[in-house]
């Protein structure tokens, strides 16, 4: 059995994706008044929604535990792995690599575990890469390798209708959720090193989204990409990004997917949310072979 991938729920992969690459999703755990559920098995983007609108219901995230990972990776070796390579949320934004490296460190050499400095498919795309190198028959060594340089490739932007939440839940400070919220300013945000920083301000969400546009499009350089548009509770805002940056990316995009944002995520930034990550292909392309196209 080759080289297994793990990954969590916030990389928000399309179920097909998930099953074409077998790769193994362990879930973050979201509170919403009191009550835990495991994100995307029992707990949904539209859960944390009516959540945070109501805005008196208290919600919150939770890692997944080591004891949660250290079983998962039991498990695949137990069924005959040659190893594991692990691909995580940012360690900037959750304790899940954490989790991740004090299960690993029990099994010696045989687990491997990638911070992938990102969230969404920020993360999926590395999980993604990581998952063709196994199956192309790469060791261990390999298939990190090719989780790692994916990284590198991967670029992540997205627009919240307010910093509020982001500040509520400690992930951006509070000097930056004054400058977001200083005359209904919006903000652009990005993930330089793993950690969420204010990139541009506009003064509309329309103008939101042109930008967003034109970030992807800087990022995509000039050679062919993939693409992914996450949104919460905004399908609308994610129909025209994808539409846009079709035609402004032409030949040059290969894969596109659209999801929902997780509850995990949801809880961070609040409805409205809208994101584009781009996935630059590799200068080999037998090692980053096109998928295909989906929603």
């Amino acid at each position: 059995m080759p080289v297994a991938v793990v990954t969590d729920s916030t990389a928000y992969l399309p179920p097909e994706l998930v099953r074409e690459h077998r790769l193994t999703v362990v879930p973050l755990t979201v509170v919403l008044a009191g009550v835990e559920g495991l994100e995307g098995v029992e707990t949904f983007p539209a859960d944390a929604t009516r959540a945070l609108r109501a805005r008196r219901v208290s919600v919150s995230t939770s890692r997944a535990s080591p004891e949660q990972f250290s079983r998962t990776y039991r498990e695949l070796l137990a069924a005959g792995a040659e190893g594991v390579v692990s691909v995580h949320l940012s360690a900037g934004l959750s304790g899940t690599v954490e989790a991740a490296e004090l299960a690993a460190a029990d099994l010696g050499d045989r687990v491997s575990v990638v911070d992938s400095r990102s969230c969404g498919m920020g993360l999926g795309f590395p999980a993604i890469a990581a998952a063709r190198a196994a199956a192309r028959g790469a060791d261990l060594a390999g298939v990190r390798a090719a989780a790692a340089a994916a990284v590198g490739r991967t670029s992540i932007h997205f627009y919240v209708d307010t910093l509020e939440f982001l500040r509520r839940g400690g992930r951006i400070n509070a000097a930056e959720a004054l400058l977001g919220t200083a005359l209904s300013v919006k903000p652009i945000l990005h993930m330089p090193e793993g950690r969420i920083v204010l990139r541009d301000k506009v003064r509309t969400a329309s103008r939101g989204m042109a930008r967003l546009v034109d970030l992807a499009v800087e990022a995509a350089d000039d050679g062919p990409v993939d693409l992914a548009v996450h949104h919460l509770d905004a399908p609308q805002r994610a129909e025209q990004l994808v539409d846009t940056l079709t035609a402004r990316l032409g030949d040059r995009l290969r894969d596109t997917y659209v999801s929902e944002a997780g509850a995990a995520v949801a809880v961070h930034v609040g409805p409205g949310l809208a994101c584009v990550v781009i996935h630059r292909a590799s200068a080999h392309p037998a090692a980053d072979p096109p998928g295909r196209q989906g929603h």
